[in-house]
């Protein structure tokens, strides 16, 4: 009865981390430019001087999902939507980059540009603008600044955003919530792409599908529960007959 035991509460286990991965997502479900992760399960043999008779199971994160989202207009200056597999490079504290699809653009109060609290990565280095002027960002990513209380005809260029194309297979997601390449080099500018400003795309997380794999999961771990115990009953039976003898 130990195999059914160790198959059912491995089983129970996977069941528990895929509800943490869609409570995460549900979590998510309004966070601009999110994507979903995508948990599997799999049966893993157990290896041992002895016949392969004996599976467990395993739950794995193995992608996630690369839908687009819904793009809103916002009208909001800082916010941009990026075309499929297109990408923003933020600079991380080791000095690497990480790249994200959320475009709701911040500005701190150094004029650093930011997502997410992470540096926007321009040609090279994170943007700067100059404190307290207006931004517009172009469909290149272009982004340009008029000073408080200049002419409307002095807009200055001062960067270009860093986009980046790569498909999602290519990457890896982080605990952060952001990507990085699996091959660990850093990606380079794609000149040709282009983005939509004042626009902003939102989750694909469906609020209605995360609760629906939520209901489903919680009987998943029911189910095995009531498996451990019918075969802890069996057992405890099994041993009373044979204290009987």
């Amino acid at each position: 009865m130990d195999r059914a035991i160790y198959t059912a509460l491995s089983a129970a286990n996977a069941a528990l981390n895929r509800q943490a991965v869609t409570s995460n997502n549900m979590a998510n479900s309004a966070t601009a430019g999110f994507r979903a992760q995508l948990a599997a399960f799999r049966a893993v043999p157990v290896e041992g001087q002895t016949l392969k008779t004996r599976a467990l199971v395993a739950e794995s994160t193995p992608y996630n999902d690369d839908t687009m989202g819904p793009i809103t207009h916002t009208g909001r200056s800082l916010d941009v939507a990026l075309p499929q597999n297109g990408w923003l490079a933020v600079a991380l504290p080791d000095g690497s980059e990480g790249y994200t699809r959320n475009g709701g653009i911040e500005i701190d109060r150094d004029g650093a540009l930011q997502v997410g609290g992470k540096p926007l990565m321009g040609d090279g280095a994170p943007l700067v603008v100059p404190p307290h002027s207006q931004i517009t960002i172009a469909e290149d990513g272009t982004v340009s600044a008029l000073g408080a209380g200049n002419e409307p005809t002095a807009v200055v260029p001062v960067g270009r955003l860093k986009m980046v194309n790569a498909p999602m297979s290519t990457l890896i997601h982080g605990d952060d919530g952001l990507f990085r390449p699996a091959a660990g080099n850093a990606l380079p500018q794609d000149d040709a792409m282009r983005l939509s400003p004042e626009s902003l795309e939102g989750s694909n997380v469906s609020p209605v599908k995360a609760m629906t794999e939520m209901i489903a999961t919680a009987r998943s771990f029911e189910m095995n529960m009531k498996v451990i115990r019918t075969a802890d009953e069996n057992a405890q039976k099994a041993n009373q007959l044979l204290s009987v003898g």
